[in-house]
């Protein structure tokens, strides 16, 4: 049974920092990577990371602020977030992709989502 689970969200205050973790089962993924959702917008991509060359890829507007990586040997990925701003409030949603395909096209796995609020 492939499972992800996500966990670290929380309440910080603008400036703040937080580490999301995932723990994935059921096999190694070609990406994993973080989604996140705001109340009343559609999901959006943040960040994701390729099992072979180690490769990131970031949404703009996280870039230098967040940094993903992963643990194979464990099936883990992270997203540790810096300088966290009000508008980073989201649910935020590991998934996992099977395929080589474009980094940003369609995830397979979705985590049960654990959420971030940052005050101003």
């Amino acid at each position: 049974q492939v499972q992800l689970v996500e966990s670290g969200g929380g309440l910080v205050q603008a400036g703040g920092s937080l580490r999301l973790s995932c723990a994935a089962s059921g096999r190694t993924y070609y990406y994993m990577g973080w989604f996140r959702r705001a109340p009343g917008k559609e999901r959006e991509f943040v960040a994701t990371i390729n099992q072979r060359s180690s490769s990131t890829y970031y949404e703009d507007s996280v870039k230098g602020r967040f940094t993903i990586s992963r643990d194979n040997a464990k099936n883990m990925v992270y997203l540790q977030m810096s300088s966290l701003k009000p508008e980073d409030t989201a649910v935020y949603y590991c998934a996992a992709k099977l395929a080589p395909s474009n980094y940003r096209a369609r995830y397979d796995y979705w985590g049960q989502g654990t959420q971030v609020t940052v005050s101003s």
